[in-house]
Formats: C-alpha cells, sequence, structure tokens
C-alpha cells in the first residue's frame, strides 16, 4: 500500500511539473519502482549502501539540501526512511566509501558537503554516527568555497580512500581539492593533496563521479560537458577527455556509473531540462577508453534531477540485477529496477 501511495503521489506531482514551468515529463518516461517518503525540503543527492552480509538492509543516503535545517537521510530498499542527520546547514552531495581504517576497525563511511558551514562531514555506516569532530574545513586557503560536489576514490593498489570535492565557484585548473581520509586517533581527518580540474567559467561544477577499479574522476562543467582525469594524484592533473558537448539541452548534472564487468559498463548523466539521462560507455570507444560517444538517451520520470547512483548487485527480488537512483523535484528520490534501464539501453542500440 505505501508503494502505491507514493506512485499516486509521484504521480500527481508529475502532473502538475508538466503544467508549469518544470521540465516536462516524456510520455514514455521510466516509471520509477520505488518512491521514498519526502524529505521535509528539497532532495539533492542519493548514494547507495551495500550491506554485503544481507543485501536486504542496503541502505540509499540522500540529502535534503535547505540552509540552517537540511539534513542526510537514510532509507531502506522499500523508500522508508529509517536514520536521518539533522539539523544540518545545507547539506549538498554525498558519496560513500568501504573500509576506511578507523581505530583499529574497517569502517563504512558516508561523506557530505555541509556548504554553508565550507565543510564536508563524514559519518559511519549504518548508523550515521559522526566520526569528523564535528566537520572538516574545505578550501581553507581559498575565498572561493561554498563546497557542493563530492565523489570518493578508493585507491585498489593500497586501499587508500580520498575525497574529491567540488564548488561552487573556482579558479580553472584548481577547481577541485582532493583530500586523503586518514585516522587521527579514532576521528577522520582530511589531508589536502592535490588541485585540479579545468572550468569553463560559465555556470558551476557539482556533480563528481569516481571509477575506483579504473582509477577516472568524471565531472559535469554545466551547460558545457564532461570532464574526465586520473584518480590517483600521483599520474597527474591532465585532463583525459571533454564530452557531451552537444548531448545536453543545457544542464548537465548528477552522474551514475553502471558497471557490468570489470572494465566495462555504462556512465549515465542527467540531462536536467530534458528529463533524460544521456548513456556513454564506460570503455569508451573506437579502441580508445577516452572516446566517450552517446549510446542512449532515456526519458525518466525523474524532474529535472541533480544528482543520481547506481550498483550492479543482487539486492533480492525486487532489484536482482542492480540498482539506480535518482533525486527528483517533490523532495524525493527515485529507486528504478536496473533491468528495465538496460532493455532500454539495448533497444536503442539495436
Amino acid at each position: 500500500m505505501r508503494k502505491v501511495l507514493y506512485l499516486i503521489a509521484v504521480t500527481t506531482f508529475i502532473a502538475s511539473c508538466n503544467s508549469s514551468k518544470l521540465a516536462p515529463v516524456a510520455k514514455n518516461a521510466l516509471k520509477p519502482t520505488i518512491v521514498t517518503q519526502p524529505t521535509p525540503h528539497d532532495t539533492d543527492d542519493p548514494a547507495i549502501w551495500i550491506n554485503k552480509t544481507n543485501p536486504s538492509q542496503s541502505l540509499i543516503i540522500g540529502t535534503d539540501k535547505e540552509a540552517a535545517t537540511g539534513g542526510l537521510y537514510a532509507y531502506d530498499l522499500q523508500g522508508k526512511m529509517v536514520h536521518k542527520v539533522y539539523p544540518m546547514d545545507r547539506p549538498n552531495n554525498v558519496d560513500i566509501a568501504y573500509n576506511l581504517p578507523l581505530n583499529g576497525k574497517k569502517v563504512d563511511i558516508a561523506v557530505v558537503t555541509e556548504r554553508k558551514k565550507n565543510q564536508i562531514r563524514i559519518f559511519s555506516l549504518p548508523d550515521l554516527k559522526p566520526i569528523d569532530n564535528g566537520g572538516i574545513a574545505v578550501f581553507a586557503d581559498s575565498e572561493q568555497k561554498d563546497p557542493m560536489g563530492i565523489a570518493l576514490y578508493t585507491n585498489p593498489s593500497n586501499g587508500k580512500i580520498y575525497a574529491i570535492v567540488g564548488r561552487k565557484e573556482g579558479a580553472s585548473g584548481a577547481y577541485l581539492y582532493q583530500y586523503e581520509l586518514t585516522d587521527n586517533k579514532g576521528t577522520v581527518a582530511a589531508n589536502l593533496v592535490r588541485k585540479f580540474g579545468n572550468y569553463s567559467g560559465k555556470k558551476e561544477i557539482e556533480a563528481i563521479m569516481v571509477d575506483n577499479e579504473l582509477g577516472y574522476i568524471y565531472y559535469a562543467d554545466e551547460t558545457q560537458g564532461i570532464r574526465k582525469y586520473y584518480a590517483d594524484p600521483a599520474k597527474g592533473d591532465k585532463e583525459l577527455a571533454f564530452f557531451g558537448q552537444k548531448d545536453f539541452k543545457r544542464d548537465h548534472e548528477g552522474i551514475a556509473l553502471f558497471k557490468t564487468s570489470d572494465k566495462e559498463g555504462y556512465i549515465l548523466i542527467s540531462d536536467q531540462q530534458a528529463n533524460n539521462f544521456v548513456v556513454y560507455k564506460r570503455e569508451g570507444a573506437n579502441d580508445n577508453v577516452h572516446d566517450h560517444k552517446m549510446i542512449a538517451k532515456i526519458p525518466f520520470s525523474t524532474i529535472e534531477c541533480d544528482g543520481a547512483d547506481a550498483v550492479n548487485f543482487n539486492f533480492g527480488s525486487m532489484f536482482p540485477n542492480g540498482i539506480f537512483v535518482a533525486m527528483s523535484n517533490g523532495m524525493v528520490f527515485h529507486y528504478y529496477d536496473w533491468r528495465i534501464i538496460q532493455k532500454e539501453i539495448d533497444q536503442q542500440q539495436k
């Protein structure tokens, strides 16, 4: 019954959007399998935490980005709120990493940007307990702060975990800051290891995604395209690709990675004002791992989506081949069964 009520609510919201100035939802848009309970204010970005010992107890972590009274929320796979951190001062984006060494143990973490306090917050999972001594300042040496986007990189060769943080404004060549997360007597510390990232100067950089296995960072230079860099600071700051420049109506937003093997899969990017997700091959094309060409453009029921995440994992009968989660206007997150997305990709590639 709860799922039915959520779907009724989102259908009503979509209808109201189609009659307003928000981007209309296409009649053939993919429908969500689950719509979460609404947050109090304004959702922005989700991240998926896998409970590997009990997949049915996995969580979707999402932000409600209101200033002063925003929060970080955890949902179960049925879309019900089960934990929250509240209040926070405009929490923007969130990402997850596994096995951070802390006080002699390995801890799964959620890291979120708290924009109005110019800091990141770090919480253990699944309990969302703070382990950051109240917050860690970012962009401390710059007048341009306002942290927005975040992605976590785990180096597979040594297990080191890094936070890559974006902001509302910044200098081209040093727009993103990368911090190594370390244990400081049982709480997490962050050490700045590099500044990098080109910027067009046109709008902002918020959506960031990391491919741990292949070692790449992708981020959306809104209205311009997607930029690609090495995730390992030791490999340098050369821009590897700048793609998707003509595939979007306007804003390039949330970026999700769905892995189909160790080296293959899909990159899905929100075409915000068209309510589409544009799909690229993770492995590139034409024998060039940095040649990313659009292979599909899929209409979704999400309204002007800011953030998304995807995981290839068997979560049970509802999501046996993985899950795709996307923010939607209406203070909610949508869960999509990956099977319906894969079917659409396959059809568009025929």
